[in-house]
């Protein structure tokens, strides 16, 4: 299936509606308010995002590096109605790609567990158990080596 391109938001106004889709997919039905999808690597951050034919996001996700050798993806999320057509894995293959021009060798994240399966097809494995976040879903640490 095509996609649109990925693409990195790139005005305060790209980055205005990507942080709402964050927060409408990843922390509003977790009651949490809207500044709850953002945190203090947003500027170390590379950001990706796919838009419908109408402009709309999609899709979005972040990498950034956490250590030599190893980057991390945070805040992916798909829109409800793309889900299961290959819209992620398009969008974790263009960030997985972003790492391995940094030269990473791993890639980590945290995965819900609704998610596990997903990062599972994708050569991800689960490393551990950790947070339960905001006491209602269950995060496991993923792990996949890149080179």
């Amino acid at each position: 299936m095509l996609f649109n391109k990925i693409v990195s938001p790139l005005n305060h106004s790209d980055f205005d509606d990507y942080y709402y889709f964050r927060w409408k997919y990843l922390r509003k039905d977790l009651n949490q308010t809207l500044g709850s999808e953002r945190d203090d690597l947003e500027d170390a951050s590379i950001h990706r995002m796919v838009n419908d034919n109408n402009g709309n996001i999609i899709g979005v996700g972040r990498i950034h590096k956490i250590s030599r050798g190893t980057y991390q993806v945070r805040y992916f999320a798909i829109h409800k109605d793309y889900r299961r057509i290959g819209l992620g894995t398009y969008l974790m293959a263009d960030l997985e790609k972003i790492a391995i021009n940094e030269k990473a060798k791993f890639i980590v994240l945290n995965a819900r567990e609704n998610a596990l399966n997903f990062y599972q097809k994708l050569n991800y494995k689960i490393i551990k158990k950790t947070n339960l976040l905001y006491n209602k879903i269950q995060h496991y640490q993923m792990k996949k080596k890149i080179i």
